[in-house]
């Protein structure tokens, strides 16, 4: 019987996959780290009182890539090429979501409602990671292994998404509402499209890696295809309404650190 907790441990069991799972996770992670670190620079004068909470957004992201790098050198891995059909954040940039590399390599200072699209598209993209650190957190939060990178990692992304909640409310309040309703509207439609591209990709490499038959490989495409569906009817909801979190001023304090994975 298929389930997430026996998909992930076929992947962790084998070290190639293991392998290509954690490269695409590092990669990922390293490259929010340089988009914020490159954010809090350009932050224009009248939110620099930001620069902190995005600083620490980014340094947040780097450790997370150094937790995946020390997992695969754990195992005497070292991480492979991430093929480009699961580059996640590429993918999404190509459809205008977020803000450009291009405009970010720039030494020009980002306007207010660049930080709205900054803000907007984490909004959605934390939903996404800190849904999956959940479902993670439930079936591995006590693996000897992994146990203590995913609930480290579960709880960054949970101060993430409390962190651009209650940002963008903030400038809602400031007059940006109708503009960042929008662009997280925008945001959500093009992120279930490429998370679901992704995820095809990403099975259909482990597939092959892990030599699975026809059918199985089948199943988890038709899985990942009706939870598209359900997204796009519905369930893209859930990433573009705001609350005030729990967690207030979540990224307010330095960044943690994670020796045990240096």
């Amino acid at each position: 019987m298929l389930s997430a907790r026996s998909l992930f441990q076929e992947i962790v069991d084998n070290d190639d996959s293991f392998r290509l799972f954690c490269s695409i996770a590092a990669s990922g992670e390293a490259q929010g780290g340089w988009e914020n670190g490159r954010i809090a620079a350009l932050l224009p004068a009248s939110m620099r009182e930001l620069a902190p909470k995005v600083t620490r957004h980014g340094a947040d992201e780097d450790k997370h890539g150094r937790i995946f790098q020390a997992l695969m050198r754990r195992r005497g891995l070292t991480p492979t090429d991430v093929p480009v059909e699961t580059d996640y954040t590429a993918l999404l940039e190509r459809r205008g979501i977020g803000l450009t590399h291009d405009k970010l390599r720039r030494d020009q200072p980002l306007t207010e409602r660049d930080i709205v699209v900054y803000l907007s598209h984490s909004r959605v993209t934390e939903q996404r990671a800190a849904d999956q650190m959940v479902l993670l957190t439930k079936h591995f939060g006590d693996h000897p292994e992994l146990g203590k990178a995913v609930r480290m990692i579960s709880h960054d992304e949970d101060n993430h998404l409390a962190y651009c909640h209650e940002e963008l409310l903030r400038l809602a309040r400031a007059g940006h509402g109708r503009f960042i309703q929008r662009t997280l509207r925008e945001c959500a439609h093009a992120e279930i499209v490429v998370y679901r591209e992704v995820s095809l990709a990403v099975m259909a490499h482990m597939g092959r890696i892990l030599e699975w038959p026809t059918a199985k490989s089948a199943a988890l495409a038709a899985g990942i295809r009706a939870v598209y569906g359900y997204e796009r009817l519905a369930g893209w909801r859930r990433m573009v309404s705001l609350r005030m979190p729990e967690r207030r001023n979540a990224l307010g304090g330095p960044a943690t650190s994670a020796p045990e994975f240096a």
